[in-house]
């Protein structure tokens, strides 16, 4: 009692016509074509990413169960990795580098909205995952982390914060739990 309520039934999208449909055409593509495509073809996504404008290097690895709401705002280096059912939310621009795994589940969120202004408008920032970084199963990255290089995030942790390089990161919120060290006298 005492406190009032905003109800609303929507809000206007600061996204432009072209985006919106990018995204749509986009959308029919990953239904026909992108997702259901036999799991070693991936050449055939990286193509597919590239004719919708994203910066893919050769040698990247999309799954085809991987969401991507917008290709132009995604950049993968060579070697890299989208694993099954990562939810790539590049509503503003992400950077994935060299070598980086994300794993399946891991969701990437480039937006939210601003709680402080009744309307919730969209904001966005974007997300750099260095090169070597792994980002393990059902992990979710928040809009504008970066992740330095070489970094682990344990499975099922939550990111609001940058990450420094060679370290291993867990929790909800993530935390440092060590450095990451290679140990070269374990047997393979």
């Amino acid at each position: 009692m005492g406190q009032s309520c905003i109800c609303r039934t929507g809000y206007e999208s600061s996204l432009s016509f072209w985006n919106k449909l990018i995204r749509a055409i986009w959308y029919i593509v990953w239904i026909l074509l992108f997702r259901p495509s036999p799991r070693p073809l991936f050449g055939w996504r990286r193509f597919l990413l590239r004719l919708f404008g994203a910066k893919i290097a050769e040698g990247v690895h999309v799954y085809g169960a991987t969401k991507i709401f917008y290709p132009p705002n995604l950049s993968m280096d060579a070697l890299s990795v989208l694993g099954p059912d990562v939810d790539c939310y590049c509503v503003d621009k992400i950077y994935i580098g060299r070598g980086a795994v994300v794993s399946q589940y891991s969701f990437l969120c480039t937006a939210s909205h601003d709680y402080h202004k009744p309307d919730l408008p969209l904001i966005t920032a974007p997300i750099e995952i260095g090169s070597q970084v792994w980002v393990a199963a059902d992990s979710f990255i928040a809009p504008g982390v970066t992740i330095g290089e070489g970094a682990v995030v344990g499975a099922r942790s939550s990111v609001y914060r940058d990450v420094p390089s060679w370290v291993v990161v867990a929790g909800n919120p993530a935390t440092k739990l060590k450095d990451r060290v290679f140990d070269d006298t374990r047997p393979a």
